[in-house]
């Protein structure tokens, strides 16, 4: 027990002061996160929008995120990531705050387009941060310490999600959502002024290449695209599929979402640090996590036990655990060929597409065809995606110069 207890505490050393502040930022921010995991409840038992509205919200949700992630790289890129990113979280938490009083379906996904635009812009800014003040070693861990603390969020954000929903209702959730954001925001400008801070990689390129020019870039953009339609039905059908079909109330569902977050807490950390132990390729390491993810939507279909709910969630959560650490460094160690904002803004921007199409297919699927038949779909489309790391991994390979390799011909 020592043994394993020591090598939990040793996967965390060597990690610069500045990338565990971004870590306790992004936990201060995202324990408020509790709003998203409920958003289609919300939308359909306070508001009573169909699933279908709930659907085209999602997607301006998704469009959002994407204006937020382009905006966010070009900000970064000019100004500085320091200044996006308290921008960002301040007038996040003014915006999630002023949602709750929007009620119409017009002005519901005009409002969630403006406010995930806004919270959005951090990312990329987020991500060139952490990569400044990450040892070019560390980097693959750094990110994962990141993803620790927005899954621990995630973890007790639920959870707490369900007990405010039932002592003040859903009004209660964007409070603590917008507080967190701007007590983020306060903390950042405490802690991390760039002027201070110690910068342990800060990469420059003469003549950066274009992100959207680069040809094998974009192939890996798309695996992650079909990868996050697929992730994010966890946070938007996968709710009403746990509430409609297997009879869960807003506590219980709050729990399993929190189980997502638990288990990355206890083993991401280790499991990143031992893979990295050994000669795996990043992508083959994303093809994993790609497996995993289809087998979670695949056994949904093959036992109607509801305790497969939880293997489904475990499974899931292990494919995130090996794929987003690992896709987010790869897109690190390719951003060396250009502007890194414009490559780390295209790798988020790839997620914002996916709710743009992931959110509304999803609902408008569920309505029509049914969860089984949904759930089927998003196997195919993780097939999808391990073909194209596949092609990816093609792309990648040094290519031969069949003309060196040519014997001289004697005449």
């Amino acid at each position: 027990m020592k043994h394993i207890f020591n090598n939990y505490i040793n996967a965390f050393k060597g990690l610069s002061t500045e990338v565990w502040w971004l870590a306790l930022i992004t936990l201060i921010n995202r324990a408020g996160t509790m709003v998203i995991p409920f958003l289609s409840l919300y939308l359909t038992t306070d508001l009573q929008f169909s699933i279908s509205q709930v659907g085209w919200i999602m997607s301006a949700f998704g469009i959002g995120s994407v204006v937020g992630s382009w905006l966010g790289g070009k900000l970064c890129d000019a100004m500085g990531y320091y200044k996006v990113m308290v921008f960002s979280l301040f007038a996040t938490g003014l915006a999630f705050i002023g949602l709750q009083h929007l009620k119409t379906f017009n002005s519901i996904c005009l409002g969630i387009f403006a406010t995930i635009a806004i919270a959005d812009t951090f990312r990329p800014a987020a991500f060139v941060a952490m990569s400044a003040y990450s040892k070019p070693e560390n980097k693959t861990r750094s990110v994962t310490l990141i993803r620790l603390a927005i899954n621990l969020g995630f973890s007790a954000g639920p959870a707490v999600g369900g007990l405010i929903i039932a002592n003040m209702g859903y009004n209660g959730l964007f409070w603590v959502d917008g507080i967190t954001c701007i007590l983020a925001a306060l903390l950042l400008t405490k802690v991390l002024n760039p002027k201070k801070a110690k910068v342990l990689d800060q990469y420059k390129n003469n003549s950066p290449k274009s992100a959207y020019s680069d040809a094998p870039y974009l192939i890996f953009i798309l695996a992650m695209v079909l990868f996050g339609i697929v992730f994010l039905q966890y946070f938007s059908t996968m709710p009403l599929y746990y509430k409609g079909e297997h009879g869960l109330n807003e506590f219980d569902i709050g729990l399993l979402l929190g189980f997502n977050g638990f288990v990355i807490f206890l083993l991401e950390m280790p499991l990143i640090k031992w893979l990295e132990g050994h000669n795996y390729s990043k992508i083959a390491l994303m093809t994993v996590g790609g497996i995993l993810l289809g087998a979670s939507f695949l056994i949904l279909n093959l036992v109607s036990w509801s305790g497969v709910l939880v293997i489904g969630m475990l499974l899931m959560t292990l494919g995130e655990m090996v794929m987003f650490p690992f896709s987010n460094a790869f897109a690190l160690d390719r951003s060396q060929r250009g502007n890194q904002g414009e490559y780390m803004a295209l790798y988020s921007i790839a997620f914002s597409i996916s709710h743009i199409f992931g959110h509304n297919a999803g609902m408008q699927m569920t309505d029509s065809i049914g969860f089984n038949n949904t759930w089927l779909i998003m196997t195919l489309l993780t097939v999808l995606c391990l073909v194209l790391l596949l092609w990816l991994k093609q792309a990648l390979k040094p290519k031969t110069n069949l003309q060196a390799q040519k014997k001289p011909v004697i005449k």
